[in-house]
């Protein structure tokens, strides 16, 4: 497991092991796991989004077009 991101708003892991990238609305406590292409794909999208700008405003908006996705209530142990 590896913290990829980490904002006020929103929390981004990776599970190498499993292709896999949890993504987490921390102001909603929702959330949806990608795996495979799908997580690769994500993860490509927002590399490049870190390239264009690296601030937390603009990651955080990266990652609010993918607010309809986050569907699982997050569950904190």
């Amino acid at each position: 497991m590896n913290v990829i991101y980490n904002s006020e708003n929103y929390y981004v892991v990776e599970y190498p092991a499993e292709h896999a990238i949890e993504l987490v609305d921390k102001r909603s406590a929702r959330g949806t796991f990608l795996q495979g292409d799908v997580a690769e794909r994500f993860a490509q999208s927002m590399q490049d989004a870190v390239a264009e700008e690296a601030s937390a405003e603009h990651i955080d908006e990266f990652l609010g077009g993918f607010d309809t996705l986050l569907n699982q209530p997050a569950v904190y142990h």
